[in-house]
């Protein structure tokens, strides 16, 4: 089970954006939060806990989850006329209440999807406008590109969103914008407030007093800041992360709680931390507890909820009182029990790339308390590759990562130029510099390891998904440093990405590579399927059929131009998998082919039954 998303209910409270509609989620005084069941299809659950008493608040066959921007996030929200949520099968909202049937609300016939929502007790409709009676839709507000982040003040009287426009993605530009509404729920007069192209806000709240707080990177860093009759004034200048790369709706990093007080986590050095600010001091002091990565922060009164992990805690919902700060734990999502022996922990590093400036990375060394490794071998080496390019690893512990390390294999979480977590400057540095950039990085920081004699310059392997899974195979085309790869739902041709991928990535590609068609060489060049006669070890691929961020079609054309050439590669595809798998069998054999493809390429025999794969033949067995 992984958990996505916790919070506390308060208010009532229901609006949503459409055009790529989304709904935000202020909530009762129980605690509830998504679970994502492998188990059960992959389908989605909202979870409800009140006084210790657990019950799934929508039965099966419906799924929460939202498909705005392929990504989703906020998929529910709860007020005292029920808990109305995004089906996944139909995109429509179904309002669940007392222990009925859901109810369908909205009929779009797919035609439009939703995420983020908010109830708007006063008058049950906003921009666009969803009529919880009639399941009606009217667009309020519209112009640009994307929308995000509708909050409405505690009066009712104000409404703040955020908006941004193609190229930009929300971590390149966004706008804070601020309207007042009339008793038709319209709003009137829109004001731009803060954010422009080059500056990205995140989460904007109102606070118990309805000043509208956000979060800005003007700074160079996303600090937390304020709206004031003078105007943007920051109350943390730090440089840390108070924000996060805006893939999915409904993420939370700060909450008010009581009328001077916000609780916020904020990442330092790879370090996620959870603190306390005081908004009349501007004193920020950090909270002692256990764990080193927070997400989806929320507050009510004097309690304070959020998932939290460390190096020895899986993600798991917790709850803490201003007054007596022990953490308590509410929900886990992972009841397995794992003897600290198996335990790998990470361990941050920082290296220096070919261009002379620091990069950073996590190192997982090999760890099974009954096996130890001949004095005189090194460890094989896995590099992994995040996703975005804009995401960051975090050292939480991770049963993916520890089943490759209670294996004798060291594991290296890359966070290569690019990622988040290091401020703005850090960020650009990809800017133009996809497949090229990242893929040095990540090349580097394996060479650093190797260098110092702390694994096997002869067993490196790289791994990645969807941008990651491009960093591997430009990694593998371009370099020759890595043994072999597996690539999960990666791009291999960025020109086909162009026509093939949905509207919300459709030009991200002019900040990571640059204007097309004014730059296709660039695109041509950085295009592994263009070069696959450099591609001279064995590679295994992994794919959803249907996915629609990073179409079959790139891994499948890869597959045939490799076979073409007689080079060792293997394809395993999914039915029924989209971007990112959520089916336990799907996962299961995923690791065990990968595995198996890699005890055949380098030549080991491992202690685990696996289905029988190996470089050359096409798919698992």
């Amino acid at each position: 089970e992984d958990f996505i998303q916790a919070r506390e209910h308060d208010r009532l409270g229901l609006i949503a954006f459409a055009a790529e509609p989304y709904l935000v989620s202020p909530l009762t005084l129980n605690h509830d939060w998504l679970e994502r069941r492998p188990a059960e299809s992959g389908r989605t659950v909202i979870v409800c806990c009140s006084h210790d008493q657990r019950k799934d608040l929508i039965p099966q066959p419906y799924s929460a989850r939202s498909r705005v921007h392929e990504y989703g996030g906020g998929v529910y929200c709860a007020s005292g006329q029920g808990v109305f949520f995004v089906n996944d099968s139909d995109q429509d909202i179904y309002r669940v209440k007392d222990s009925n049937a859901p109810e369908r609300i909205t009929r779009t016939g797919k035609h439009m999807r939703f995420a983020d929502l908010c109830f708007d007790s006063r008058r049950q409709n906003s921009l666009v406008a969803v009529d919880i009676a009639s399941g009606g839709i009217e667009t309020l507000e519209r112009g640009y590109d994307f929308y995000s982040n509708p909050r409405l003040d505690h009066s009712g009287r104000q409404l703040a969103w955020l908006c941004w426009n193609h190229p930009n993605m929300p971590w390149d530009g966004t706008e804070l914008w601020v309207a007042d509404i009339d008793a038709q729920g319209k709003p009137g007069s829109p004001t731009h407030v803060s954010g422009d192209d080059t500056t990205s806000i995140f989460q904007p709240e109102w606070s118990p007093d309805n000043t509208l707080y956000f979060v800005s990177d003007k700074t160079g860093w996303w600090n937390i800041a304020r709206l004031e009759s003078s105007g943007t004034t920051f109350v943390t200048r730090l440089e840390s992360e108070f924000g996060l790369p805006q893939w999915v709706f409904g993420q939370t990093t700060y909450a008010f709680c009581g009328r001077n007080s916000i609780y916020c986590t904020h990442i330092t050095d790879g370090h996620g931390r959870l603190s306390r600010l005081d908004t009349t001091t501007l004193k920020l002091t950090e909270t002692a507890v256990p764990h080193n990565a927070f997400t989806s922060i929320c507050a009510q009164h004097d309690t304070v909820c959020c998932i939290a992990a460390s190096e020895t805690e899986f993600p798991q919902v917790i709850k803490l009182d201003v007054d007596r700060p022990e953490p308590v734990t509410v929900a886990s999502s992972c009841s397995m029990h794992i003897d600290e022996g198996f335990i790998s922990r990470g361990q941050n590093i920082s290296f220096r790339t070919r261009h002379s400036d620091e990069a950073y990375a996590i190192y997982y060394p090999p760890a099974n308390r009954d096996y130890d490794a001949p004095p005189t071998e090194l460890p094989p080496l896995i590099v992994l590759s995040h996703g975005g390019p804009t995401a960051a690893a975090d050292g939480s512990l991770d049963l993916r990562k520890q089943f490759w390390t209670s294996r004798g294999f060291g594991i290296l979480d890359v966070n290569y130029s690019g990622s988040t977590g290091y401020g703005r400057n850090y960020r650009e540095r990809l800017k133009h510099g996809w497949g090229i950039r990242d893929v040095e990085d990540v090349c580097d920081a394996a060479d650093y390891l190797a260098a110092r004699g702390i694994v096997d310059r002869e067993r490196l392997i790289i791994k990645g998904s969807s941008a990651g899974g491009y960093t591997v195979l430009c990694a593998l085309t371009f370099h020759d440093i890595f043994a072999c790869g597996a690539s999960y739902y990666g791009i291999s041709n960025l020109e086909s990405l162009l026509a093939d991928t949905h509207k919300f990535e459709s030009r991200y590609t002019e900040q990571l590579v640059g204007a097309y068609p004014e730059r296709r060489r660039d695109y041509f060049d950085r295009s592994p399927i263009n070069f696959v006669d450099r591609l001279a070890c064995p590679v295994i691929f992994f794919q959803g059929l249907e996915d629609r961020v990073v179409p079959p079609s790139q891994a499948e054309a890869m597959v045939a131009a490799l076979r073409q050439k007689h080079i060792p590669v293997s394809y395993v595809p999914f039915a029924n998998e989209q971007h990112g798998f959520r089916r336990s069998s799907t996962i299961k054999t995923a690791l065990e082919t990968e595995l198996s493809f890699y005890a055949s390429t380098l030549g080991f025999e491992p202690a685990d039954r696996l289905p029988g794969v190996h470089a050359g033949n096409g798919a698992a067995q």
